[in-house]
């Protein structure tokens, strides 16, 4: 046991030193982060608001990894300011702060830009007496930052990096709805909660038993229906961890188990991926003998944590249409850039011209007669039973008894996963509504090895499809 924690140990301790801020590093950013905090007060004075600036996130906490160049300040305005004069204000602060800065939106605008090499957002909220009065999530950060400045000192601020970039190194690092993992502030509760980055891996190795549920303050009964549930200690009625995925949970189980039992830098800093070729793709798809299917169209023109969450629909529906047409779609996924693309790859590759479909029992009078009438009716069949039958090109064979009911095989709409794609059945799936907007505007489909066409684009993403990790 002594000789696996010692590895652990190295192996740590050479993580740190690629991660931890050295002191020149770190005074260079309170300087910078000084500075921006002078100009924004000097804005504010010139308000006829009473308001002030806070540095807030990783870098006003210490958690932050070395080369991060990201300065996070909030404005704060008095609770009975009208929304739109914080609105207004908060942009005027962040103009003077940034002049050369841009205008984003979240739940309301504020500006983001450059100073000094550092990547800086200036974000206007409320100065509340408790997080549970927010008006918008934004104003929730202030609450976070106290709570955790109070808490964190240096040790536990390393092992907070430590995790950080353990979970960046497995791809679960990150709130945006692109990952759906875990959030710095997630982490910094964390670490916490057990009291080391050791002790949060081993817990998740061995003690998670999702749905697993930690409450810092004792906030009390309020149930949520996540896998990680952590109660946020500012605001009971919220859970921290409602982003992340249950597939992040497990990445995090399966990889906390696999560094105890054989510690190495590469678990942290993973070698990239190499995309695939065209060649390569066709080589992968041949290998497996399926038929993989996909929809490119035009990546709509919103932001990631609007675009995903929409292709996530869209792809779901477009799975169930296959399932339910009888194509069998072994696995599914989505990918986004310039064009965005869904992806799924068949058992069944085409169905016959014809497909069963069972009525009620012959007994069920009612019932079994409207559909023996409709079927009958459609081949029209007001002849007797023992009437020939037209058997070059039946419409519907049927209706016939089998065991207690009727049946009839009718023609299959689609006999092929491209003709359905290609269909307007395509736009009758549940689909996110910017992406059913695109697909309306035109999209190609691509059948078996014409994935290849998608290389150029998605290379990695084909490579990490085709080489499944946990």
């Amino acid at each position: 046991m002594t000789g696996e924690d010692d590895e652990f140990q190295e192996v740590v301790a050479a993580v740190r030193e690629r991660i931890d801020p050295d002191e020149r590093e770190r005074a260079r950013m309170r300087e910078v982060a000084a500075e921006l905090t002078e100009r924004a007060e000097a804005a504010v004075a010139d308000l006829p608001v009473d308001a002030d600036a806070m540095q807030v996130g990783s870098t006003a906490r210490g958690t932050w990894i070395s080369g991060d160049r990201d300065i996070d300040l909030f404005v704060r305005f008095p609770a009975d300011l009208d929304r739109e004069d914080l609105e207004s204000y908060g942009l005027q602060v962040g103009h003077a702060v940034l002049p050369d800065g841009r205008e984003e939106f979240a739940e309301h605008p504020y500006v983001t830009g450059e100073y000094e090499g550092f990547d800086v957002d200036l974000v206007p909220c409320y100065r509340l007496e408790s997080a549970t009065d927010i008006r918008s999530a934004v104003d929730r950060t202030p609450f976070h930052n106290e709570y955790l400045a109070a808490r964190l000192d240096d040790d536990l601020a390393g092992d907070v990096r430590l995790f950080k970039q353990f979970l960046k190194g497995i791809g679960a690092y990150g709130s945006d709805l692109r990952t759906r993992g875990f959030s710095g502030y997630l982490t910094e509760l964390l670490v916490l909660e057990y009291g080391g980055f050791r002790e949060v891996v081993a817990a998740a190795a061995d003690e998670w038993h999702p749905p697993v549920r930690f409450d810092p303050e004792d906030h009390g009964a309020v149930e949520f229906d996540d896998p990680l549930v952590v109660v946020d200690p500012t605001d009971p009625e919220r859970n921290v961890a409602a982003v992340c995925a249950a597939e992040n949970v497990a990445r995090l189980q399966h990889y906390a188990r696999d560094l105890l039992e054989a510690p190495r830098e590469e678990l942290f800093f993973p070698e990239p991926t190499e995309p695939l070729s065209a060649a390569a793709v066709r080589e992968r798809v041949e290998a497996r003998g399926t038929t993989p299917v996909a929809v490119r169209f035009d990546a709509p023109d919103v932001v990631e944590d609007q675009l995903y969450p929409q292709l996530r629909k869209s792809l779901a529906g477009v799975r169930d249409g296959l399932d339910r047409r009888g194509f069998d779609v072994l696995r599914a996924a989505t990918f986004a850039d310039e064009t965005a693309v869904l992806v799924a790859e068949l058992a069944v590759a085409e169905r016959p011209a014809v497909e069963r479909h069972e009525g009620p029992p012959v007994h069920v009078r009612q019932h079994a007669e409207g559909f023996y009438g409709k079927y009958a009716g459609e081949r029209g069949s007001s002849r007797p039973a023992t009437q020939s039958r037209d058997a070059e090109n039946p419409e519907v064979y049927g209706p016939f008894v089998d065991g207690d009911r009727y049946v009839v095989e009718r023609p299959r709409e689609f006999e092929t996963a491209g003709a359905f794609l290609r269909s307007d059945a395509l736009l009758d799936v549940a689909l996110g509504v910017r992406v059913e907007s695109a697909l309306e505007d035109g999209y190609d489909v691509l059948v078996g090895d014409e994935i290849a066409d998608l290389a150029d684009e998605f290379g990695t993403e084909l490579a990490d499809y085709f080489d499944p990790r946990p």
